[in-house]
This record gives C-alpha cells, structure tokens and sequence, in this order.
C-alpha cells in the first residue's frame, strides 16, 4: 500500500500526525522520529488517487417512479433558441447528413438540421457529386479523397444560396462553423436570413490562447450578432457556465463521442456522455438561478437508439444532436457513409469514413414505424414510451427522473440474445 492511501488506493483523511491533502504538493513531510528514513516521512499524492468515476450510456438506466402518463399526453416540443421545435432532435452540421432537402424533411417532422458553413455544399455547385466521389472512395484512399475535397475555397455565393435553398425547403436556417470562420461567416449569414448561428469546435471555452492571430472575442461576437449564437462543444461545468454568462443561446456537449469522430483515439480528450451532460445541465440550472435566463443543453454525439436518447435528456439534455443515425436515412446525401467534420484535416485526422448503410426514410427513423428490434428506428416513439413509463409529461419532467448506476443492465438476462449475435 502507498503511504498516505487506504488499500483501495483512496486517500488517506487528515487526522493526527498527517497533513491535510494538497494538490499543489506532490509529497508532504510528516513529523517522524529522528534516524526515520526520509522516505518514510513522505506522503505520496499520485493523480490516480484522485480520478473521480464518470458515466455513459452503457453504465446508467432510468428507475421508474410512482407514476405512470399516456404516451399520447407526452409532450417533446419546446422553443430552442427562439426556433419552435416540435421534437428535440437537431442534424448534425455534417455533409453525409444534412443538405437542403434533409433540412426541409426535418423541419417538416418537427426538428432542425445544421448546415456545415465549411463542408462541400459551400464549396461546390455540384456538392452531390463531390459526396457521390467520397462515399464510394476505396478505404485506402478515402482520407485523400476527403482532403482534396476540402481543399477548394468556401464561396460565400454559394453560401447564401444554401441558406435561401433552406428557407424554401420550408425550414428555419441553422448554420456552423468553426470559430476561425466565424468572424468572417456570422454577420454574412444573418445578413442573408439565418436565423441560429452555431460556433463548433473541438472544445469550447471562454479564452482561447492563441499567437498566431487573432482569436475569435466570444462576448464581442455574441452581442455584436443579429442573431442567436449557440456555442459547441464542451464537457466542463465551469467552462460551460462562463460561456453562458458569454449571452449565448444555447450550449453543445460531447467531446469525442461520434461513431465518425476519433478524437479520443487520436487526442485522448473526452468525457463520458451522461456525466459530460449532467456536469454541463448543473451549470445551466446555477446559471438559470442567479440569472433567470434558461441557455438549452444540447446532448451531441454518442446516440444510436431511443434508450439513449432518453437517458440523454434524463441526464439533463433539452436537445440531442445526431449524425450517423440520420445518416442512415434515404434522404442524407451520404448516401449510406458519414464522416466527422475533422475527418478531412490533412495533417491531423480526427475522424474516419464509416458505412452506416441506408435503411429507410428519415420518417421511418424518428418517427417509424420501426421494422427493427434493436432500437434505432422510430427514436422519438422509444423517447415517448419511456417518458410515458416514467412519469415526464414533458422533456423537464424528464430531466427530473431518477438514473442508477446499472452497468449490468446491458447483458442481466440476456444470454440467449446474446448468443444468437
């Protein structure tokens, strides 16, 4: 056992003869007797011993409660970001996810797509077939298919005419970009009838050191903007209450969790789902409370079924965002493969080309009927039961029930499903 640990490898209480613990301090000296070896007048204090645990999907289930609701008496519906919502479903600002007509087929079962200001629908007419080139790419040569088609410069005609396609596909405009463009992009787009304007990357944060040009002034840029400003992504409380005090609109959560997206593999950031969000909504919640102004968390990445969708929201999402599931519909213009928005870097990947297939119409998949048993069609008929079954008339209620730690509630009783897989 290391000195100054229990034998589960906690940290030892202060009590008589130790020191409280520091974090400023690698080892503490204690009193000891004279001729004691140094050694064992130190206190060890390795990080290991304070790495708190975190959770995902996988590792929670909702408790039912008391009582029980109708599924038809449930209602998904909210205002995000002064855009009404009839289901708390955002697109992905994916190119294999969203394009005018997605945005449109979405808008019509009540959610909203998000253009990606740096993908291939601004960089080319003919965005179709630059997509139609990268998903039917051999695997040993998508990355240089994707690199050289992220090459061409962004047009900022072809940028207003995405968002006037939007608008007459019968969708309200919701743009991304990174916060490098966004100086550049923000004003144009709401000058051209955007109507949310979402600042994306990697990790999020109210200050952003950088030497080789100017960054992006957060504060500036949000009062300066016509328009709401939603801001993505983070995992940290503390960085997601100082981005709200920013004035934006609305906050993303998710570092890494995309089937699409490698950044945990490449960089080794990333917090797990459930408590990312959880950390994040106890920000919003402190916030609401001193402020009364409510910034929506948005849950981005890491959902494939309604189980998780649900326990999204339990963990305290108002909204989810969702890539490689929409992408499996006819209407994504991947055509049945998706890719992370830094799949396309030259120098760094931080995503990969992934073949999710084509199985059935965007309505089939949130709306369903499902065809399948495991859980990825009619997402929003799954999120409905389980509020249903739980007691949450509403997407707060939802956000009240109980979670338990439950890491066997994947296989308890499952052999035989298991065994046919």
């Amino acid at each position: 056992m290391r000195q100054g640990t229990t034998p589960a490898g906690n940290p030892v209480e202060p009590g008589p003869g130790r020191l409280p613990d520091s974090r400023d301090a690698a080892t503490a000296t204690l009193p000891a007797p004279t001729g004691t070896p140094l050694a064992s007048r130190r206190m060890f204090r390795s990080k290991a011993d304070r790495i708190r645990p975190t959770y995902g999907f996988e590792d929670v289930s909702l408790a039912p409660g008391t009582s029980t609701v109708e599924p038809n008496d449930v209602d998904l519906g909210q205002v995000f970001a002064g855009i009404p919502l009839g289901i708390p479903v955002l697109a992905a600002a994916m190119d294999a996810v969203v394009d005018a007509r997605f945005a449109g087929e979405l808008a019509r079962l009540g959610g909203l797509a998000v253009l990606n200001l740096e993908g291939v629908q601004t960089r080319y007419e003919d965005a179709p077939a630059i997509l139609e080139r990268i998903a039917t790419a051999p695997d040993t040569e998508a990355q240089a298919v994707l690199a050289e088609a992220y090459r061409q410069p962004i047009r900022e005609d072809l940028v207003a005419r995405r968002i006037a396609e939007i608008r007459a596909a019968g969708s309200k405009v919701a743009v991304a970009a990174t916060p490098a463009a966004a100086r550049r992009f923000g004003p144009f787009c709401a000058e051209h009838g955007a109507d949310l304007f979402l600042v994306q990357s990697q990790v999020s944060s109210t200050r952003h050191l950088a030497s080789g040009y100017e960054a992006l002034e957060l504060g500036d840029f949000v009062r300066f903007m016509p328009i709401p400003v939603a801001v993505g992504n983070t995992t940290n409380a503390e960085a997601a209450f100082g981005l709200m005090e920013q004035g934006i609109a609305a906050i993303f959560v998710g570092v890494g969790p995309g089937a699409a997206c490698t950044t945990r593999e490449v960089l080794g950031i990333g917090v797990p789902q459930v408590t990312a969000i959880s950390d994040v909504a106890a920000a919003r919640d402190a916030y609401f409370a001193e402020t009364g102004r409510y910034v929506p968390v948005v849950g981005d990445g890491g959902m494939r079924r309604g189980g998780e969708i649900a326990k999204a929201i339990a963990a305290g999402a108002d909204v989810v965002m969702l890539g490689s599931p929409l992408a499996r519909a006819e209407e994504a213009p991947g055509k049945g493969t998706n890719w992370g928005m830094a799949t396309p870097s030259p120098t760094l990947p931080r995503g990969t080309r992934i073949t999710v297939g084509t199985t059935g119409t965007l309505e089939r998949i949130l709306m369903g009927p499902a065809r399948v048993t495991d859980g990825t069609e009619n997402l929003m008929g799954a999120l409905r039961q389980s509020m249903a079954a739980l007691g949450a008339r509403d997407l707060r209620e939802m956000q009240q029930v109980e979670m338990v730690y439950a890491p066997s509630v994947q296989t308890e009783g499952k052999s035989w499903q298991q065994r046919g897989r």
